[in-house]
């Protein structure tokens, strides 16, 4: 379980004879970006490599998550319940956005791995053409049918009226979402997490900085109310994909695109194609039954949309650093099944699996015992703060099966493996997880807080049968 630990992964090659550097050096080198090749370092330095600028990635999300939510909070319940609102259906935008990045995240992670990095800008080129296409007819289709979207989500007349233009922005500006999330997972198949560390980094503190300047209308900034919330956002994406762009073009990274990677190629984009097509499958599937449970808690008023809300911002700031080592995982698996090493690989995802399970453990008992105070941090609600505090509590139980769970299902994608992944979300997200959080809401004396505890029970039964298909091995075999 000791993430840094430089002894070489099972079929990893033996270090080289030089100093083992120590953990300062080490956590100084990943930030930086240091080159590593991931097939060939010690296990756990490649992890370490990859894992720490991903977790503080993850990290800078997840403080700016709650810095937003804050802000938009002392705008009132409405306010907030907008968000969550418009947050359910930009799931839809995500869970398009990960799989296709997904799809090109594998095949590039197989290119680098295989050492053909003229392949991988190849590769990386579709997936971004991809991912422009798609975002540009959900952008226009959002931005028109903005309010009869939120009437649709359960939206009571003054969220409608307060929020339309909210949700128009952040529908209307998701081209913004695809590129980021694509080209950070370009980043991260091709070894380079620092350097999506720093494009989340700019893009999230220009967030933090614009979000309260256009909200309350600071200074020479005017004053847009929720809407300065989404204002905000769409401009810090914005930047932040122009600098990725910047990035590729120079070849300052580990990937460089040259002009005669950028013309459209069929063949290629036709297997990035295959791969995101059954991945964004996996996230929609997810995504939608999210949508439906979300539609369940929201026909109990606003006050426990907005406690989720904020409890699910908090929850966040735990979650997202496991998210971190899922991703590290995934990376490896997929570089290090391109090496011909899948020993290397399988032990690189029970490494990361073990460090994120004592992280969120530890995690979960700070929940347990603070949520009251990490609540009343952004609201004085009773009501609110009351079903954010119960959230809180009861999704924590659930932590060492969210650990194991993320890392799983992320190294079946960084293999390529996306059909297992998908009839797994299939099986629990919507055969279990919607009837549930329907008979618990509906028919037991837990009302809201049955959907708390739906959210819960069937992430836990998600992780363990994603274990159990690891276990069998098939992801081994997967040719992309």
């Amino acid at each position: 379980m000791n993430l840094i630990d430089s002894s070489p992964g099972v079929g990893a090659a033996p270090p080289l004879p030089a100093e083992t550097p120590r953990l300062g050096r080490l956590l100084l080198d990943a930030v930086r970006g240091v080159e590593t090749d991931l097939t060939q370092a010690p296990l756990g330095r490649a992890l370490l490599m990859l894992a720490v600028p991903m977790i503080l990635e993850m990290f800078m999300e997840s403080i700016f998550a709650m810095v937003d939510v804050f802000w938009v909070a002392h705008l009132g319940a409405s306010a907030v319940a907008t968000v969550g609102l418009t947050e359910s259906m930009m799931m839809i935008v995500y869970s398009l956005a990960m799989g296709v990045s997904i799809g090109a995240m594998a095949l590039v992670a197989r290119r680098i791995g295989e050492k053909n990095p003229d392949a991988a800008a190849r590769t990386a080129v579709q997936g971004i053409w991809l991912g422009v296409v798609l975002a540009l007819a959900i952008g226009v289709g959002g931005a028109v049918f903005a309010p009869e979207l939120l009437a649709l989500m359960g939206a009571d007349a003054e969220v409608v009226r307060t929020g339309t233009s909210f949700t128009r922005v952040m529908l209307g500006g998701n081209v913004t979402v695809f590129l980021l999330f694509l080209i950070n997972s370009v980043f991260r198949g091709a070894g380079d997490a620092a350097q999506a560390m720093r494009v989340l980094w700019l893009g999230n503190a220009l967030n933090i900085a614009l979000g309260p300047l256009f909200i309350f209308g600071w200074g020479p900034f005017p004053e847009l109310g929720v809407t300065g919330a989404a204002v905000a956002t769409t401009l810090g994406r914005g930047v932040a994909v122009l600098y990725q762009l910047a990035v590729l073009r120079s070849g300052r990274g580990k990937l460089a695109i040259r002009a005669e990677h950028v013309r459209a190629d069929p063949r290629l984009m036709l297997s990035v194609l295959k791969l995101s097509v059954s991945a964004t499958g996996q996230m929609l599937i997810s995504m939608t039954s999210y949508i439906a449970v979300m539609r369940i808690l929201s026909s109990f008023g606003s006050a426990p949309l907005a406690g989720y809300t904020i409890g699910f911002r908090i929850f966040m700031f735990a979650i997202l650093p496991a998210f971190g080592l899922a991703n590290a995982a995934a990376t490896l698996v997929g570089q290090n099944l391109g090496a011909g090493r899948p020993e290397r690989a399988e032990a690189a995802v029970w490494r990361a699996s073990h460090v994120s399970a004592a992280f969120l453990v530890a995690l979960g008992l700070v929940f347990l015992l603070g949520a009251p105070w990490l609540v009343a941090f952004f609201t004085s609600e009773p009501e609110v703060a009351s079903y954010a505090v119960s959230y809180l509590r009861i999704v924590s139980l659930g932590f060492p099966f969210y650990a194991y769970g993320m890392v799983v299902s992320q190294s079946f994608n960084g293999a390529g493996d996306t059909r297992t992944p998908t009839l797994i979300n299939l099986f629990v997200f919507w055969a279990l997880q919607i009837p549930l959080a329907w008979l618990l809401s509906r028919h037991t004396s837990l009302a809201a807080q049955g959907v708390f505890a739906t959210l819960a029970a069937s992430f836990s039964v998600f992780a363990v049968v994603s274990v159990w298909a690891f276990r069998r091995g098939a992801w081994k075999q997967t040719r992309v």
